[in-house]
């Protein structure tokens, strides 16, 4: 409850709209208000990736530049280019994998083209490329 009340007086300090979710959902990223395009299935180069679940879109195909890899926990931290389907500009941010076989034979310092799917607050990468 006091979380609600603070999103909400956040919310109007900043202008945002009563019911707004866009700071409880991204808090912490530097990007709000996503528009999302719509869905696809997509694999990447050799490997299988599940399809988005329902309901959630695909991005088109970005360029990024992998900073860190966490192969346990299906991470990888990437600095990417703008992602206009998702209203997102180029920054480094965290990114979890649809199949840890994505990043298999990622270092850091690579390049890859790659796209990703909005889930909530979270972004999965479902296909993935290296360049």
């Amino acid at each position: 409850m006091k979380i609600s009340l603070m999103i909400v007086a956040l919310g109007l300090a900043t202008g945002l709209p009563p019911g707004s979710n866009a700071l409880a959902q991204h808090t912490g990223h530097g990007h709000h208000g996503h528009a999302r395009p719509a869905a696809s299935a997509a694999t990447s180069a050799g490997t299988s990736a599940e399809a988005p679940a329902a309901g959630a879109q695909e991005s088109e195909w970005v360029h990024g530049e992998v900073r860190r890899l966490d192969r346990e926990q299906g991470r990888v931290t990437l600095r990417h280019g703008d992602i206009r389907s998702l209203d997102m500009p180029p920054m480094t941010m965290v990114f979890h994998v649809s199949d840890n076989r994505l990043i298999e034979s990622l270092a850091p310092g690579d390049t890859v083209r790659f796209r990703v799917i909005a889930e909530g607050t979270r972004y999965r990468i479902t296909a993935l490329e290296k360049r």
